[in-house]
């Protein structure tokens, strides 16, 4: 083989490992896109289905009364119960996901909390009566003890519901999201903002 046509199957050869080489950095850049590496990410936290980044213990306290045949008694119940605060991951969709290429910056709208619970601390629960001539004769405490329980259950739920308790709860999840979308996007050597909000 003579010298230039050696020389020319190096050029050949470069060029081409150029070439392979500028194939293969773009395809790595394509797999770094913000959008799919935000895509890969809502697939991954749908997959988990519910997060439950909050839970809260609360204690109702209630009291029932009953009067009959001239005799009255009462009930108070004093009950503790933890309430979790769920995201419903799987109602997540790609509609939710606003990415803003121009300052890379990708918000995230998320649906409502739902509250799971309470679950009930049964080993916790104190009860206090008076009346006991007709809480004996009759049937009351059964009565005052299922509206007592019905009562507790809804004072559960009206405390967890409360506006301190529900602020805590969505900065939790918005906190949880926001890390779980800007990590993979950190890791794949994109500067985002990520930033999570509820309906």
């Amino acid at each position: 083989m003579s010298r230039g046509l050696f020389r020319a199957a190096i050029v050949v050869v470069l060029a081409l490992a150029l070439f392979f080489g500028w194939r293969a950095w773009t395809e790595w850049r394509r797999g770094y896109d913000p959008q799919t590496v935000v895509a890969a990410s809502l697939e991954g936290l749908k997959e988990q289905n519910v997060l439950v980044p909050f839970t809260a213990r609360y204690v109702a306290v209630v009291t029932s009364t009953q009067s009959r045949l001239g005799l009255s008694a009462k009930k108070t119940l004093i009950m503790p119960g933890t309430v979790r605060y769920e995201l419903d991951l799987g109602r997540l969709e790609q509609s939710d996901l606003e990415w803003d290429g121009a300052t890379n910056a990708l918000t995230v709208t998320l649906p409502a909390l739902r509250l799971a619970g309470p679950e009930i601390d049964i080993d916790a629960i104190s009860e206090y009566r008076d009346g006991e001539i007709l809480l004996t004769l009759t049937d009351a405490e059964a009565s005052l003890d299922a509206a007592n329980r019905k009562a507790a259950q809804e004072e559960l739920i009206r405390q967890a519901r409360g506006a301190t308790p529900m602020r805590l709860a969505e900065g939790a999840a918005r906190a949880a999201i926001e890390q779980s979308f800007a990590m993979p996007l950190k890791a794949a050597g994109i500067d985002a903002t990520v930033t999570a909000r509820f309906e």
